[in-house]
């Protein structure tokens, strides 16, 4: 089995809660989000794999999750809903889900990871801040730019990603620990069958974002194990990046070649203790596992005129 370190990404400043990396290939630059900062933060990454910050633009309260949009900007999952991020950092709010947002106060709940499908439709999915069991919905957004409820009764949604013959989903909930594979009907955007892949007890951690390589495995981070894991649509592990920071939360291929795995970590809730032994918690990591990734599939409806079904 193949073991390899990743190492922090010079010149670039933790996130406190850092998350979703995606490679938006039209551009030619990284995306991630500082989920508790409500930022999305962008970078050109060069072939030898130099990353260089180009931006960064306020999302909203929170940003859980990025893509870019085909006519123009990009799209986010941020509070309790759907946000459009212009060029120019502009962010318009498009669609408010019902029963969703709020405060962590009140107990409400947020928007948490996502990504889109081939044909472009956006997954994203909801936890609420305390993150109680049950409190998460999965989300789709559709390319006639109705939201429709694909899941409820989840606790974390977390990372989607697909096959690369878009017949399979990936879904992590990272509140039970577990990593659900479904089928998927592309055509239509709906899920059928589905069983859990992967399960987590918690003492390597649980799985938070993942995505799927060329060779159709499947790549989770492990949020309190400092690892990436590569494993086969089987389930049979395949290869172990290590990460010096306990709250591994994202993982994605990116830069020309789609060869460099981006890693992303977070600092939140570590006490001074914590953040004293794990320096680099927030940072941006990097390996070469040897494999290649797609990059991100952009959001393809409409940025006006969004409506709940």
């Amino acid at each position: 089995m193949l073991r390899l370190p990743a190492t922090p990404v010079p010149g670039l400043a933790a996130a406190q809660h850092g998350e979703g990396p995606t490679w938006d290939a039209a551009r030619g630059e990284l995306l991630w989000v500082d989920i508790a900062a409500g930022q999305v933060r962008r970078a050109a990454v060069a072939g030898d794999g130099i990353l260089t910050e180009t931006a960064t633009h306020r999302g909203g309260g929170t940003v859980g999750a990025v893509v870019p949009a085909a006519d123009g900007g990009w799209l986010l999952a941020a509070d309790g809903g759907f946000t459009s991020l212009a060029t120019d950092g502009t962010a318009r709010v498009l669609v408010d889900l019902a029963g969703e947002g709020g405060t962590e106060a009140d107990g409400g709940t947020r928007m948490n990871d996502g990504a889109c499908d081939r044909a472009g439709r956006f997954f994203a999915g909801t936890m609420a801040f305390d993150q109680r069991p049950g409190a998460g919905a999965l989300y789709r957004l559709d390319l006639d730019g109705t939201v429709t409820t694909v899941l409820d009764g989840l606790t974390i949604s977390n990372g989607i990603d697909w096959s690369p013959d878009g017949r399979t989903v990936y879904l992590a909930d990272s509140g039970p620990g577990v990593v659900h594979a479904f089928d998927y009907d592309l055509s239509a955007g709906t899920f059928g069958a589905g069983r859990v892949l992967l399960e987590f007890d918690g003492a390597d951690g649980v799985a938070d974002g993942l995505t799927v390589d060329d060779e159709g495995c499947l790549w989770t981070a492990l949020w309190g194990g400092g690892q990436v894991r590569r494993w086969s649509p089987d389930g049979e592990l395949l290869a172990v990046v290590e990460v010096p920071v306990a709250q591994t939360s994202s993982c994605a291929f990116a830069g020309p070649g789609g060869d460099l795995l981006v890693v992303s970590t977070s600092a939140e809730g570590m006490d001074d203790a914590a953040r004293a032994a794990q320096p680099d918690a927030g940072r941006l990591f990097t390996a070469r596992p040897g494999v290649t990734g797609p990059p991100a599939n952009p959001y393809r409806g409409p940025l006006e005129g969004l409506r709940q079904r």
